[in-house]
């Protein structure tokens, strides 16, 4: 077994802010409204929420981009969003985030996507969704491809990571053209794939999806969580896909990564979990990064897997923290 010392660890963290990271996929605002109920409405038989409080952070893509921007990295994201008042509210929280939106377009034919929790007692009552997830028409999806190729071929990006969560940005034409102008330039690509696009991700650095997806996109059922059932669903995914490394992510069962030299079960830490949301947005984010400078699948499944954790942590789509993420790697995976 490989032992990772302090002082090597301490070395990759300290490389992340010489990083460029390019997330392209689907951005949004997540929206927390909390407050208390103590009444019936008179009008019907529901709960009244009297709101206390509202809150609103970036979500999905946007998130991602976040959690990137948080380890250090120069981060910029690649979306299409609504010329609407939301929109515009994105692309400023993006701006007072350090995350380049240059290339993030506003259309007059979406809507920004925004998710609104209704919160009590720190639990979540009710969730009201705004979005478009029709794909973009032919001159939104022609501007998108343009842009992306140009900003690539300017910015000459490390990485670029794909959050797709299926509200219509990526298409399989958007998609392959993408990675094979990273593949011709040299960029590094990982996606956090969903259910339409999910076999359009051919020949990625890193394909991280979730058990769900994998059971969903695969169509089979998994009755027992194991490593060899596991190294079954990558080589069902590597016949479908020619990638490179799967990082499945398991919920309670830690998380699963495989490639031509590594195959490995982690196990997930004991936590207080507070909430789940945005996980995978941390995830695919500290992987990636890792993955880029450590080239090691192990570690970097390690690392990956105590982020999701610490996210957990926190109430609502949180960020994850560099710091807190270093100490806890350093206590956890390092063996000096």
């Amino acid at each position: 077994m490989k032992h990772y010392s302090k002082k090597s660890i301490r070395s990759l963290f300290g490389k992340i802010a010489a990083l460029k990271v390019f997330v392209v996929g689907d951005a949004m605002l997540d929206h927390y409204w909390s407050g208390d109920i103590e009444r019936i409405s008179p009008e019907a038989p529901v709960p009244v929420l009297s709101i206390r409080s509202k809150e609103s952070r970036l979500g999905g893509a946007a998130n991602v981009a976040l959690n990137c921007k948080a380890l250090g990295a120069e981060v910029y994201l690649l979306s299409m969003i609504g010329k609407d008042p939301s929109g515009d509210i994105l692309k400023k929280s993006l701006h007072q985030s350090g995350i380049h939106s240059d290339f993030c377009i506003q259309s007059k034919n979406r809507i920004t996507t925004n998710k609104t929790r209704l919160i009590a007692k720190k639990q979540q009552t009710i969730r009201m969704d705004e979005e478009d997830t029709r794909a973009l028409d032919v001159k939104d999806a022609h501007h998108f491809i343009d842009v992306c190729l140009r900003a690539i071929q300017i910015e000459k990006p490390d990485i670029l990571i794909f959050e797709d969560y299926d509200k219509g940005l990526l298409s399989e034409n958007i998609i392959e053209k993408i990675i094979t102008h990273c593949k011709h330039v040299g960029v590094m690509t990982c996606v956090d794939p969903k259910f339409n696009n999910f076999f359009h991700y051919a020949s990625v650095d890193l394909l991280k999806p979730n058990l769900k997806e994998v059971k969903e996109a695969l169509k089979v059922e998994l009755p027992v969580v194991n490593a060899k059932t596991l190294q079954s669903i990558h080589k069902s995914l590597q016949q479908r896909l020619n990638h490179h490394t799967t990082l499945i992510t398991l919920s309670e069962h830690g998380v699963f990564v495989s490639n031509k030299d590594v195959h490995s079960l982690i196990a997930s830490h004991i936590r207080q979990i507070a909430d789940v949301s945005g996980a995978g947005d941390t995830v695919i984010a500290v992987a990636s990064i890792l993955y880029f400078l450590s080239k090691d699948a192990k570690l970097m499944a390690e690392i990956a897997n105590l982020a999701g954790g610490l996210v957990c942590e926190e109430s609502g789509v949180a960020c994850i923290r560099k710091d807190k993420l270093l100490a806890e790697s350093l206590q956890k995976i390092s063996k000096d």
